[in-house]
């Protein structure tokens, strides 16, 4: 079977009828760069007003945000590329459907050598 027609068949079993390349209107890149894998997410609840009403693949979204989830669990809930997730978020995001977390900063303090030192001397008795 051609490459193209197996790529076909597989995306008729799984039930998917768009191209992920579609739904980002053909753009590679996201307009922004607020987004890691661990940023948590949240719909707006109310919506704004004067939002605009969001394609059925943004209304996914919009309903597993209804919950904080991360950019990584969102794209595997709806299996699809990161890349493409994240450039229907920075929609989103421009649009006031959803905001942004960023993960919160790693301590800035120096790590206890003594506790270093102590676990590898026990890695190193193992």
């Amino acid at each position: 079977m051609p490459a193209l027609a197996r790529e076909v068949a597989a995306d008729n079993s799984t039930g998917r009828l768009v191209r992920p390349f579609t739904l980002t209107g053909g753009r590679t890149r996201p307009s922004r760069a607020d987004f890691t894998l661990i940023t948590t997410l949240t719909a707006v609840d109310p919506p704004p007003v004067r939002a605009p009403r969001p394609q059925p693949e943004q209304a996914r979204i919009l309903r597993r945000c209804a919950e904080p989830i991360a950019v990584a669990e969102l794209a595997a809930h709806l299996d699809l590329p990161v890349s493409v997730v994240v450039i229907m978020l920075c929609d989103l995001l421009e649009a006031g459907l959803i905001t942004a977390h960023p993960p919160h900063p790693v301590s800035p303090r120096s790590p206890d050598l003594d506790l270093l030192q102590k676990v590898r001397d026990s890695l190193g008795r193992l």
